[in-house]
Parts: structure tokens; sequence; C-alpha cells
């Protein structure tokens, strides 16, 4: 059974920093994709940052500059280093891990909240 394990979530002042981290585990094969997500009240979940196997970026364009995605291809670990949040950054972020080719999977975490006062 594999479980996406994520931390570092909590609460913090507008221009402070936080770092997620989520680590796979179990066994598993490598994943294509790693990324992050978040949903805030009453909104879509939507991506925040993805890293694929091959270490290619994307990031939602409110966040670039200010996120940072990195993974340990060797773990399965895949963290998120949030710089200069704003209130509008609080969510649920829930990290994520797809794999495209066989075995295909898409595994969710449980979500870690993160919460941003102005």
């Amino acid at each position: 059974q594999v479980q996406l394990v994520e931390s570092g979530g909590g609460s913090v002042q507008a221009g402070g920093s936080l770092r997620l981290s989520c680590a796979a585990s179990g066994r598993i094969f490598s994943p294509n994709v790693m990324g992050w997500y978040r949903q805030a009240p009453g909104k879509q979940r939507e991506l925040v940052a993805s890293m694929g196997s091959d270490g290619k970026t994307d990031y939602l364009d409110s966040v670039k500059g200010r996120f940072t995605i990195s993974r340990d291809n060797a773990k399965n670990t895949v963290y998120l280093q949030m710089n200069s949040l704003r209130p509008e950054n609080t969510a649920v972020y829930y990290c994520n891990a797809r794999r495209t080719s066989w075995p295909v999977f898409d595994y969710w975490g449980q979500g870690t909240q993160v919460t941003v006062s102005s």
C-alpha cells in the first residue's frame, strides 16, 4: 500500500516562509511527475508546482519567483519551499505523484493546511 505522507504545513504571517515535504511510503516505481496542488475554500483544486523526473518544472504564475519545487528521486520525495507568503496562498496543499507508463498510478496525499495571516 503506497501512501504519500505530507508535512510542513502550518500558520505564518504574510511575508513568512514554509517548507512542505512529501514522501512516498511503500514500494513505488519512480513517478514521472511529482507536484503540489492546493484547494482554497469554495475554489477548485489547482496546480501550484510540479517537477518531472527529468527536472522540468511547471509553476502557477502567481507563485513564480516565490515558490520552489524540488525532489529527491532516490527517495521519491518532493518539497515545496514557499517564500514571501501572502494571505491568498491560504489553502490545503496536496502532494501528488503519478506515473503514465506501466505501472500507471496517480497517488494523492491527505493534504496539509497552510494559513497565511495578514
